[in-house]
């Protein structure tokens, strides 16, 4: 599968991206069912324990790319040691007018203004319980474009209550920067009051399944350090399991003047390499081991995985790295990276 990759890529790269991507999952589903590839058996002794989970390996699939869980057995198989999906909704919505998806191949990036396009919640539900993988599934929610900031609770609250039984654990997205105002959520007052109600509902829902499902925090790599040290404590304060460092940034800081630089939405890719890569050294400086930190944002190689593992991560995941490198690029940080 990976030198097939490199072989198809230059024709993929042709079609419009949102067309590739749906292309190219299908392919991969089509091998899975077909037995070309298959999910490889992962060496205990490369595991690691987070959040009280056993992963078999350190780098996963960022959510994103499989919005609706379509495609998690065929994911699965190019040997993650965990898959997330989503962005998923209580309510399905088509997301933002197209072309709402950008390649930028001179910088190994990608621009997307997506806005949380899915299926929603039930769908994908559906779609996770039908799936063959029995490893560690996340399941990334958000709220509808069209509930007003002030009411997302709401949104959230449904989200985990409907994915809670079968998640491994439940990321919080409050850092799209394609859903109005949602980035409001990571203010001090509003981000306590979100944590608080879905800490408590988390409480009730371990007894009703009698599962303990950790709860995920995704943030922005646009905090500067006040607004970083506030979602820090925060998240000691409400007890949050772990993470994930980051999401896509608003600044066009490595694209400037290239074909789609000045396109709106999040940039992700090599130009987010770095500047994510401090982020995590910042919390870990804050957090220390009380809370992991999921490192994601410009992991193009097993070296970027690792810089990301010495700056405090427990855990990588991977998306734009591997539209532009391929299902190598997974092997790659399996057999290279390590903890400490």
């Amino acid at each position: 599968m990976p030198g097939l990759y490199s072989l198809l890529k230059p024709l993929v790269f042709r079609l419009d991206p949102e067309k590739a991507h749906n292309l190219t999952l299908s392919t991969l589903d089509l091998a899975y069912k077909t037995g070309l590839i298959r999910a490889p058996v992962h060496r205990t002794d490369n595991g690691i324990e987070v959040m009280g989970l056993r992963f078999p390996a350190v780098v996963g699939l960022a959510a994103g790319l499989d919005k609706n869980g379509d495609h998690i057995d065929g994911l699965a198989a190019l040997g993650f040691g965990f898959i997330e999906v989503g962005t998923v909704t209580p309510r399905p919505q088509p997301g933002n007018p197209k072309p709402r998806l950008f390649r930028i191949p001179q910088a190994e990036a990608i621009i997307n203004r997506m806005g949380f396009n899915n299926l929603g919640v039930d769908y994908l539900v559906e779609r996770v319980k039908q799936s063959e993988f029995k490893g560690i599934i996340g399941i990334n929610i958000g709220k509808n474009f069209d509930t007003p900031i002030e009411k997302a609770v709401d949104d959230y609250l449904i989200g985990l209550q409907k994915v809670y039984a079968h998640a491994s654990y439940v990321t919080v997205n409050i850092s799209s920067p394609n859903t109005a105002n949602l980035r409001e959520l990571q203010h001090k007052d509003q981000l306590g009051g979100l944590l608080s109600a879905l800490k408590q509902e988390q409480q009730r829902l371990q007894t009703q399944h009698d599962k303990s499902v950790p709860l995920v925090l995704k943030i922005a790599p646009d905090l500067d350090d006040t607004g970083l040290t506030i979602i820090a404590e925060t998240l000691l304060a409400y007890g949050i399991e772990a993470v994930i460092a980051t999401n896509t940034t608003l600044s066009r800081e490595g694209v400037e003047g290239l074909p789609h630089g000045d396109e709106q939405g999040g940039l992700s890719g090599a130009p987010l390499t770095k500047h994510s890569t401090e982020v995590v050294k910042k919390l870990y400086r804050i957090l220390g081991d009380k809370v992991p930190i999921i490192a994601a944002g410009g992991i193009l190689s097993a070296e970027d995985a690792q810089a990301k593992l010495d700056a405090g991560a427990k855990l990588v995941q991977v998306y734009s790295g591997l539209i532009y490198r391929g299902p190598q690029l997974v092997r790659d940080i399996i057999e290279s990276c390590h903890i400490g």
